[in-house]
């Protein structure tokens, strides 16, 4: 056999590719690294705002529920490589780490060059050959198996084994433009459809734009279509001049796609979860008590934000010059429903060059789970953002690719024949 067929080639060098180029040199393969930007890791250095949230330092329950699309298919490339042996595999070449609120994990440096750092250190000592400013234009086989890649300028690259690490659509500015779906299409693969996620929300209503800046905590938020609930969660979010942004509604903004029918996406927000409806209606009453001769409009700092005052009294329906001691009990009530149950109504979901990830990929139906392995062309194997595999936020996407990656590398080292 001769050397070139025994080579390995990884497209993209992001966070799965350069992980699976890691694990195929590791396990004995020669490897050539293809990135078509200029650096390692582009997309890396953006990540958690610059600082690189890594993984997250969860048990494996907990992992799978951070999971939105084919959680079961992750499993083998998770037991392979999980969040404990990223974190070893970071800290034994140089990248020290932390822990933070909700188990995410960071750099100590709060430095996401030091996560590519460590790879490059990792991919020079294994013997990497690393090529930047390479594009590939196609994938070359026989028609049963993988013979090597042709690059932009013609030329081709023979190789026995080929993983794409090429990433989504989402923040098309560090390279991830769909050239991994567009070459497993060309080779009868399935790529389903591709969305944003972890994306803002953009609003239907207009008074969003006088609440722009405004960022709201420990709220939850429930989005629902017609009767059913698509997501549920308790934290932060914040208003924009379109819509809405925060964590919470990235996270629920990945469940957006998932809706079946047409009816309107609404976003149902409880600002004050830890009181009962009771115990907020004794609130109220306790803030007009103290306030009985002022007017209605001055009367509600103490329960909402400045910001919010106007829309809540223009939601309320309540004349905002009233005396707070002429408010009805009925009134009062609406008031605190209000409070409960601030209903909003989604537009649409932000476009790519926003959204952290993107939703849809190449089918899982046509990978083997155990091995990220083709099953229409052999040799052929696909890692991270590519795949129709996606989760919250919180550093679970940065794990799908650590995982598969791994996974997608080492298998290819392991073909059948060739022991």
């Amino acid at each position: 056999m001769n050397m070139d067929k025994n080579q390995a080639v990884v497209i993209g060098g992001g966070a799965a590719g350069m992980m699976a180029a890691a694990a195929a040199a590791e396990n004995g393969r020669s490897v050539i690294l293809l990135e078509k930007n200029e650096k390692l890791g582009k997309k890396l250095y953006i990540t958690g705002k610059g600082r690189c949230n890594v993984t997250n330092a969860c048990g494996r329950d907990k992992f799978f529920e951070n999971i939105v699309s084919n959680p079961k298919f992750l499993y083998s490339a998770f037991s392979a490589f999980d969040n404990k042996r990223l974190e070893m595999f970071l800290k034994d070449n140089g990248c020290h780490l932390k822990e933070e609120r909700g188990e995410r994990v960071f750099p100590v440096s709060d430095h996401a060059s030091d996560v590519t750092a460590a790879f490059e250190r990792f991919l020079k000592k294994n013997g990497v050959q690393v090529r930047l400013h390479s594009k590939v234009r196609e994938l070359e086989t026989d028609g049963e198996k993988i013979t090597g890649v042709i690059l932009e300028d013609g030329s081709v690259i023979p190789a026995g084994r080929v993983i794409v690490a090429t990433g989504g659509l989402s923040y098309p500015g560090t390279g991830s433009t769909g050239d991994g779906y567009r070459m497993a299409q060309a080779l009868g693969h399935k790529v389903t459809d591709c969305m944003p996620a972890l994306v803002s929300l953009e609003m239907e209503e207009e008074w969003c734009k006088k609440l722009q800046g405004l960022s709201l905590k420990n709220v939850s938020l429930i989005m629902s279509c017609g009767k059913k609930k698509l997501y549920e969660g308790f934290g932060e979010m914040l208003f924009t001049h379109y819509g809405v942004s925060g964590p919470l509604v990235l996270s629920a903004s990945s469940f957006y796609g998932k809706r079946k029918g047409t009816e309107p996406v609404v976003l149902t927000i409880d600002l004050k979860p830890a009181l009962s409806e009771e115990q907020l209606d004794k609130r109220i009453l306790r803030d007009f008590e103290e306030n009985r001769n002022r007017q209605f409009k001055n009367a509600l700092g103490g329960l909402y934000p400045s910001k919010m005052i106007s829309v809540m009294i223009e939601r309320s329906g309540i004349d905002p010059e009233k005396k707070v001691h002429e408010v009805t009990k009925q009134e009062r009530r609406r008031l605190a429903e209000l409070t409960k149950v601030f209903t909003m109504h989604v537009r649409e979901r932000r476009g790519f060059d926003e959204a952290v990830i993107t939703q849809g990929g190449v089918s899982v139906k046509e990978v083997n789970p155990s091995t990220m392995e083709s099953k229409l062309v052999r040799g052929l194997y696909f890692a991270g953002e590519v795949l129709d595999l996606d989760a919250l936020t919180g550093g679970f996407n940065l794990q799908i690719a650590w995982s598969t990656g791994y996974l997608a590398g080492k298998s290819c080292t392991e073909m059948e024949g060739e022991k």
